[in-house]
């Protein structure tokens, strides 16, 4: 009687730690992806709002600022943005930004209406060429960042709103790029309680893609409020749990626009990168259906047979597969000069990324504990 009641008592402490790791979880996500954040990009001071948000997290729960400044490294970059008008119509309907087409990021500001030709099939070309403008059509709708912008325009243009023949197209689209935007990486730490003097870090990026417009914003729920929101949930970890080694926590701005702070910060030679015995970088962590991809796992192949036997042993999650190199993420700069990382993203399940479709409410977070247990269990054996 006595075994039952103590299996009674773990299995709800198992499930209040469970439902804990996630509700916190989601209110990262939720705030993260909310239009106050505007898309965490370059709009509606949307990045700026993440930050503070994130440096108000770090300070509640008691991680060290890693500068003597406080939690906040400053650089700054050029970047394109709509910041007032985008109107498009085709054949005289006016068509919904984000929904039915998007602005390539590098476009320019373009007000007029145009007769357009059919260059091939998925392609039309407006006859002005003093003004380059076309249309590509699409089977989805994927944005990103610009540093800079060009004469013209271009329109992706979703396959089920084009109609059978583009005649015309009317645009009003207003560009400004923004000269020297102040970018902020976040960075914090918690001691050792063992050794000081080595260094673990875990680094996910905390900015998106913004907006297009006054109203149309990309929430980036899994890309990359999840990864945010599991380095939150490291520090409240490490907290109660405190761990041998100093342990780095780095928010990295500007990865979507070409992973400029990740590159920035080691090229600031504020952290030695020699007494960092291993990084474990975070992207879209809101799935897992078909497990985790591990970036590097070819690499450092000793770590990567750590990983996975932690995850056969623990039966975690579904299947860890493995790739090179590759320069898809804030891992690379620290795995160019000479860190041992990992670049850890899950698979499967929704398919909404860099659209106005990645949002806080369809983000299932599928294998979020396992993967966490997982990620912490590898730290603790490294």
């Amino acid at each position: 009687m006595r075994s039952l009641f103590l299996t009674f008592v773990f299995l709800i402490h198992f499930s209040s730690s469970f439902s804990q790791d996630t509700v916190y979880a989601r209110e990262v996500i939720k705030c993260l992806t909310s239009k106050k954040c505007f898309g965490r990009g370059y709009l509606n001071n949307g990045l700026d709002v993440a930050a503070k948000y994130i440096a108000a997290e770090l300070k509640a729960n008691k991680a060290e600022p890693f500068f003597s400044t406080g939690y906040f490294q400053w650089f700054d970059f050029n970047v394109n943005t709509f910041p007032d008008k985008v109107i498009v119509k085709i054949n005289n309907k006016l068509l919904k930004p984000g929904i039915d087409y998007i602005i390539n990021p590098e476009s320019g500001t373009v007000k007029g209406k145009y007769t357009v030709f059919k260059k091939d099939s998925v392609t039309y070309i407006a006859n002005n060429m003093a003004l380059p403008i076309n249309i590509k059509i699409k089977k989805k709708l994927t944005y990103s960042v610009a540093t800079n912008s060009v004469a013209g325009c271009s329109i992706d243009l979703l396959n089920e709103c084009a109609p059978a023949e583009i005649k015309n197209v009317e645009v009003n689209i207003e560009s400004k790029v923004l000269t020297k935007y102040i970018n902020k990486n976040i960075c914090a730490f918690i001691p050792g309680k063992i050794n000081n003097d080595t260094v673990t870090v875990f680094s996910a990026h905390y900015d998106h893609l913004g907006g297009m417009g006054k109203a149309t914003y990309f929430p980036g729920a899994n890309d990359n409020a999840s990864g945010v929101s599991v380095l939150l949930n490291l520090v409240k970890q490490y907290q109660k749990n405190p761990p041998k080694y100093k342990t780095v926590f780095i928010f990295f701005a500007g990865e979507e626009a070409g992973l400029i702070g990740s590159h920035y910060f080691v090229d600031s030679k504020v952290l030695d990168l020699t007494k960092i015995k291993f990084l474990v970088n975070l992207d879209l962590l809101g799935t897992g259906d078909d497990g985790i991809m591990v970036v590097n796992g070819h690499t450092f192949e000793k770590q990567f047979n750590v990983l996975d036997k932690i995850n056969k042993e623990k039966n975690l999650v579904k299947e860890i597969k493995k790739r090179g190199k590759a320069s898809n993420s804030d891992h690379y700069w620290f795995s160019e000069a000479g860190v041992p990382c990992f670049f850890i993203y899950t698979m499967g399940g929704i398919k909404a990324y860099h659209d106005v479709f990645d949002v806080a409410k369809t983000l299932p977070l599928t294998d979020y504990v396992d993967v966490f247990k997982l990620i912490t269990e590898f730290a603790d054996k490294l």
